[in-house]
């Protein structure tokens, strides 16, 4: 069986109440893969409300000893138009 797609985790969003990096599933539901899981180097996200699962592009050594995500650089400022 082969993964549904492959995904680089800084596409990935980090859900606090599911502790867990999640994706967007067709069937309605997320992806998830959570920090333990990529610690021990586990690199497939799964859908809990069906079967398919994705694989999730990561550097190891960024999750290795890390206690909490991996905070995403701030986005650039956006200009503001001012009338």
């Amino acid at each position: 069986m082969s993964a549904y797609d492959e995904v680089e985790i800084e596409d990935m969003e980090w859900s606090e109440e599911l502790g867990a990096y999640t994706y967007p599933c067709p069937c309605g539901d997320l992806f998830q893969i959570t920090l333990a899981d990529l610690r021990l180097g586990e690199e497939i996200a799964r859908c809990p409300s069906c079967s398919l699962f994705l694989t999730v592009v990561y550097n190891e050594e960024d999750f290795a000893d890390a206690k909490e995500p991996p905070q995403k650089p701030p986005a650039a400022p956006q200009p503001v138009a001012v009338a």
